[in-house]
């Protein structure tokens, strides 16, 4: 199973349309959530996105993003929550 690049900071840009988050667009969002959708299009999909991010947004994504998938929760979340 591969792990949704979502890390919980959900605004859209209004001029690209990418999330500030995780990079991805509203369409790409709802094909993460489909049951049909394979791990190939999410492999393929997850480069796209990192593509689309630089400097400390890219940074910050990968950080959430392996904390994710190491702990089952966003870095966000988790600072959340401490609180």
């Amino acid at each position: 199973m591969i792990v949704s690049p979502c890390i919980s900071i959900c605004k859209t840009d209004p001029k690209t349309g990418y999330c500030y988050g995780c990079g991805r667009t509203m369409q790409e969002r709802k094909i993460w959530k489909l049951e049909e959708t394979t791990d190939e299009w999410k492999k393929e999909n997850l480069e796209i996105i990192q593509k689309r991010l630089t400097g400390w947004q890219l940074e910050s994504f990968k950080e959430s993003y392996t904390y994710k998938i190491e702990n089952g929760i966003s870095l966000f979340k988790k600072k959340l929550l401490d609180e």
